[in-house]
């Protein structure tokens, strides 16, 4: 009975160090890389139409989705029936890319692909507001 006791015990131990050991990795990493970008857009365009949000949304998802260290992406257009009084209602299109890190988020910006991305819409947008947000996973 006791050889049972100590066995068990000691495999409690066991998995409470293994346990501690991972947890301190997992946060040596995390400090390592940094916090996590979440890079959200939205778009007021010149022509609010459908078709006019349908070639923004296509725009983007063509040249803006698939950077590396992006681990989400999402595009769409505003939804019309939230019409609260806190619902901001200036913009057409909201783009959001969450990023592992700022070295991420910094890259992609450089990147020929979301330069192309400015180049070739910037003349359908009559506002474009970043909003930048750091956060722990």
């Amino acid at each position: 009975m006791k050889s049972v006791l100590w066995s068990c015990l000691s495999l409690v131990l066991a998995v409470f160090c293994i346990h501690q050991v991972n947890s301190a990795e997992d946060k040596k990493v995390s400090a390592e890389s940094g916090p996590m970008i979440s890079h959200d857009v939205y778009f007021t365009l010149k022509d609010s139409s459908d078709a006019a949000r349908t070639k923004a949304i296509d725009a983007c998802k063509k040249y803006l989705q698939h950077h590396p260290g992006a681990t989400f992406f999402a595009v769409g257009a505003r939804d019309k029936s939230f019409n609260r009084p806190v619902n901001d209602k200036d913009w057409d299109v909201g783009l959001h890319i969450v990023f592992k890190n700022k070295a991420a988020h910094d890259k992609y910006q450089d990147s020929e692909r979301h330069q192309q991305f400015i180049t070739e819409n910037r003349d359908h947008w009559q506002k474009v507001r970043v909003f930048d947000t750091q956060f722990e996973p």
